[in-house]
């Protein structure tokens, strides 16, 4: 006779939860981060209380930012470890779509646990409840279907058995690898229910590494053996295979030189000899010289995003041919490549075994030497100028450089800087962490102190500018609260610089991007360093890129985070490298600028050539 356990379903879910173990004999789900309200208070917020450490709860602000914190420990865990996030419905559920877009697009591991309406419909409708007239099946919680790996609504106490197991193979897939929603209808988590007692018996996830197919790795270093001038792009799936060791001994073995991905930059040191930096729109000059003339394109880990392909006009050698190592099939067949379809580390063993001794004719290396020269220069402290100069952002992420540490880790999300980190900084080996999937303004506090919770050895440094700071900043306390620390560089260029760049150069006028170009009665002066300092962090003033430094440096002692204000000049970019971005510019109509604007599109488009 099966022995069972009475449970309501919440009990059960954070019971079943907190014993799914990792190889090392961690918990999988670390803890959930919550905001309560109706529809997850009663009841899994109760089952949480109860269940005390064996599975923590933390407070956040915001669902969408105590979610990017998760994911920010999911990526900096390399997806071994992840966390769960749960909010009331209507409005807290749907403030976590973002967030799993982000994950979603990452290739990251969360699980949303959203309150959801009452299964037995007799309160209906409920406070926050989306009514849809023609499918009475459909909640708010069915945004998240298209932005998730897996959805499941748990309409009744016993679809834990089945849907439980699902998300965690889904969470812990290598290949199929993503955020889970399971919708909890907020009166079945109060429901009582026999569970059998096997089912909270402790279990081991093993991330797997699929070995690739014999006839596919003999395709593949057929192709590397006869390229006369291959190039590696290496991309996130290098570090979540472990792979950073064996991709720099094949590139060294066989003398290919490599290239880093926005995700995967820093898997490993800028001081490798083979490491040329990043490729595309925010590339290197070098890593774009490289990829301009090769003839095959070795993909590792990479999904091929445009930033990466210059938006697939930058491979401009009509010889060229395209390999895809990746444990998705849908990714390694992306434009027509020729694929791979196994884990990274296991794959570039193979393809290594198979070449044996062959290695590939000699590559420039004096263009890398040349390359590290040009960036010293444009990241230099100023000299000469007039005191009242504004720094750029290069000369920031400069002043963080020459302070940087080994364990030191530079992180962002969107707007100028991760263009400028991805095509400057010089990243230690594990020093760099990006959102560059989505680009989601807003992730930069929150992910910081995810990394933090996730790395406390390492120094996290959180490169933000005004606007996104401006969109989302409340974990900012949650940090404070918690005792994390990290630091803040909160460049202040009044307005959103980067996408008024971006509007310049497609032909625009300057319109709604900086605070002098939008219709505001009153030129705002936002007070960021009294702000930071209203939620408890040490926040201060740098005057200028030498007082920068410093400020960096007396930062390392606090057990808070400190938050650095500096003021930036908005106009110049990065002043090195890059590559043309496919930005559509109107056929017709405007001014001369448009006209110029539009010379220079359909020149670049006609470049555009994806691999046969």
């Amino acid at each position: 006779m099966t022995k069972t356990i009475r449970l309501t379903a919440a009990q059960a879910m954070v019971r079943w939860l907190s014993v799914q173990m990792t190889e090392d004999g961690e918990r999988f789900i670390e803890g959930v981060w919550a905001i309560f309200g109706h529809g997850n208070v009663a009841g899994l917020g109760e089952a949480l209380h109860g269940i005390g450490d064996k599975l923590p709860t933390w407070r956040g602000q915001n669902e969408q930012t105590m979610a990017h914190a998760a994911i920010a420990y999911a990526k900096t865990k390399r997806r071994k470890r992840a966390q769960a996030v749960t909010s009331s419905i209507g409005p807290g559920a749907t403030n976590m779509v973002t967030a799993a877009a982000l994950a979603h697009v990452n290739r990251l591991p969360v699980l949303f646990v959203p309150g959801d309406v009452f299964a037995n419909r007799r309160p209906d409708p409920v406070l926050q409840q989306i009514e849809d007239f023609d499918d009475g099946t459909v909640s708010a919680n069915d945004a998240f279907k298209p932005v998730v790996r897996y959805f499941d609504r748990i309409a009744r106490p016993e679809h834990l058995l089945t849907a439980l197991p699902r998300a965690l193979a889904v969470m812990t897939d290598p290949a199929n690898c993503g955020p889970v929603c399971l919708a909890f209808c907020q009166d079945v988590q109060a429901e009582a229910y026999d569970y059998p007692e096997s089912f909270f018996e402790p279990k081991v996830w093993r991330i797997r590494r699929p070995e690739p197919d014999p006839r596919e790795v003999e395709d593949v270093a057929a192709l590397i053996a006869a390229a006369k001038a291959p190039v590696i792009v290496s991309g996130g799936g290098v570090l979540y295979s472990d792979a950073e060791e064996e991709l720099a001994a094949f590139a060294h073995k066989h003398n290919i030189p490599f290239v880093e991905t926005q995700a995967g930059k820093g898997a490993n040191s800028w001081e490798d000899a083979f490491n040329f930096g990043s490729p595309g729109v925010t590339g290197s000059a070098c890593a774009n010289a490289l990829c301009e003339a090769t003839d095959l394109v070795i993909g590792v880990g990479t999904r091929f995003q445009d930033f990466t392909t210059g938006s697939w006009a930058l491979f401009k050698n009509a010889q060229r041919k395209l390999v895809s190592i990746n444990l998705h099939g849908y990714d390694a067949a992306k434009h027509g490549a020729v694929p791979v379809v196994g884990d990274a580390r296991i794959t570039l063993e193979r393809l290594s075994k198979a070449l044996g001794d062959h290695k590939a004719p000699a590559f420039d290396a004096a263009s890398r030497t040349d390359w590290h020269a040009a960036v010293k220069a444009v990241i230099a402290a100023p000299e000469g100028k007039p005191t009242n100069s504004l720094p750029t952002d290069a000369q920031v992420i400069g002043a963080v450089q020459r302070v940087a540490r080994e364990n030191t880790v530079a992180m962002c999300a969107a707007g100028t800087m991760p263009g400028a980190l991805q095509v400057l900084w010089q990243s230690a080996k594990g020093g760099y962490h990006m959102e560059y999937g989505y680009s989601c303004m807003g992730y930069e506090v929150a992910g910081a102190m995810g990394i933090k919770l996730a790395a406390p050895e390492k120094e996290v440094i959180c490169f933000v500018g005004d606007g996104s700071y401006m969109m989302a900043n409340s974990e900012l306390a949650t940090a404070v609260m918690r005792r994390v620390p990290y630091t803040v560089v909160l460049t202040d260029n009044r307005g959103y610089g980067c996408i008024n760049r971006l509007q310049i150069e497609s032909g625009g006028a300057e319109f709604n991007n900086m605070y002098k170009d939008s219709n505001v009665a009153v030129q705002p002066e936002i007070d960021f360093v009294a702000h930071a300092r209203s939620m408890g962090a040490h926040a201060e003033k740098a005057t200028d890129i030498a007082n920068l430094e410093s400020r960096i440096v007396a930062a390392r002692g606090r057990d808070i985070p400190s938050v650095i204000v500096i003021d930036t000049d908005a106009v110049p970019g990065t002043g090195a490298g890059g590559h043309w971005w496919d930005v559509a510019v109107p056929q017709v109509g405007g001014p001369e600028r448009l006209e110029k604007a539009r010379q220079r599109y359909n020149a670049n488009s006609a470049l555009q050539r994806a691999f046969d």
